[in-house]
């Protein structure tokens, strides 16, 4: 086979708002991310829908989530031919055309399209990824685990996670996505191969190792309503939106920062810290597999696509953010004076943390909501564009999220 095609790596990200990175107005440092957007294409009108599963069938079949039998997360899946959770055979993936076209694949990190009564080590295994035309999967199947204790499988098989005290599994996935890229490169370096890596950041639980947090210490008592406000200022100073965009009001759902309490604010502002750190945390490891690729001088015959993220930020973790956000999400109350005494633990192994949505509505600036909400812009109906280098601009498709890529 010539190795004249291109390789073809997709970095999938979760629940990551358009308005978080950097490299679109955001206050979290993605150096990786900006670096392909300064040598690539940087679009503002990269569709999503509104929760994990859809997009992730979208993406990887070319199709609409509800002809695929995906219309929604599966967690939530019911008879309705297009909310099924079931992918339909005749909505053949990516993987699967690239595969009989000659190429390597692999699906390193969150998979979540599997229905949950076949996902166990007894399968049925045809809608695992190794099903679905891939050659190759280590990661998990549902839509989140915990990042330091993961629940993991290497194709069909459940594994223990590596050990070590300073484990991270962003960091354990971008060490499987290099070895398996060398691999291919010193079995079959005539063979071309697809990467889809989807790390398990951001969606909550926030964890993030030990040195991280710190990096964002105090950057966010400021409040979600001037990090809003500050972030809309850099996109249309930076042309990431059209001039005149404008902002939607706060929903009156989501509190004003102003109105916590003082120690809300502090446990809030923790939160947010702790997101930010595991965001710049997760693109930076990913500049590792970004390296990978220029050292071993693979780089410039690889379509890199960097998707940021599979919908928007996650509300999900109320109005005051939690501690452990799956037992909020079961009704088991949390008080603030239990949040301030477990401070330090936010973050860390002992923790499940999820921030309030008030940084949920923020992380998407300038959209009116977050993840599982329809939203659109204030001020204008011009289109958002498509950013490319040397200032020339085309039309985008979609909306809600952001993503780069180069070649």
């Amino acid at each position: 086979m010539s190795n004249s095609r291109p390789n073809i790596v997709v970095v999938l990200l979760d629940d990551v708002g358009f308005g978080a990175a950097s490299t679109f107005g955001g206050p979290v440092h993605t150096p990786t991310l900006d670096r392909l957007a300064a040598r690539g294409l940087r679009y503002n009108r990269f569709h999503t829908t509104a929760i994990c599963s859809p997009t992730r069938a979208s993406l990887l079949t070319g199709r609409d989530a509800h002809v695929t039998g995906v219309g929604t997360v599966l967690n939530s899946a019911f008879d309705h031919p297009a909310y099924r959770g079931v992918l339909r055979d005749e909505t053949a993936m990516v993987p699967r055309h690239l595969s009989d076209a000659g190429y390597s694949t692999a699906c390193i990190g969150k998979w979540h399209l599997s229905p949950t009564w076949e996902s166990s080590q007894v399968g049925p295994f045809t809608r695992w990824p190794t099903g679905r035309g891939f050659d190759h999967f280590y990661g998990f199947l549902g839509g989140e685990t915990h990042q330091f204790e993961p629940t993991l499988y290497e194709g069909t098989r459940p594994v223990h996670r590596p050990e070590g005290d300073d484990y991270h599994l962003t960091e354990d996935l971008v060490d499987k996505s290099v070895e398996w890229i060398r691999m291919q490169r010193a079995m079959t370096p005539d063979r071309p191969f697809f990467l889809y890596l989807t790390p398990g950041a951001t969606h909550a639980p926030l964890h993030v190792p030990q040195g991280w947090r710190e990096k964002y210490a105090g950057s966010f008592d400021q409040g979600w309503d001037v990090v809003r406000e500050q972030t809309w200022a850099k996109q249309l100073a930076e042309g990431v939106t059209p001039e005149g965009t404008g902002l939607t009001p706060r929903p009156e759902e989501i509190p004003a920062w102003e109105t916590l309490s003082a120690d809300e604010r502090t446990v809030a502002a923790r939160l947010m810290e702790v997101y930010a750190a595991f965001l710049e945390h997760t693109d930076t490891h990913l500049g590792r597999l970004v390296a990978e690729l220029e050292e071993s001088g693979q780089f410039d015959n690889t379509l890199f696509c960097y998707v940021v993220g599979d919908n928007g930020s996650s509300a999900e973790g109320g109005p005051v953010g939690a501690l452990n956000y799956m037992g909020t999400l079961q009704g088991l109350a949390e008080s603030t004076e239990l949040r301030m005494a477990a401070l330090d633990r936010i973050g860390t192994a002992d923790s499940y943390a999820q921030y309030p949505a008030g940084w949920a509505w923020a992380m998407t600036t300038p959209f009116q909501w977050m993840k599982q909400v329809a939203s659109h812009l204030g001020g204008t109906r011009n289109p958002m564009v498509v950013s490319w280098p040397d200032g020339i601009e085309g039309a985008g498709s979609g909306a809600a999220s952001s993503a780069t890529s180069t070649t």
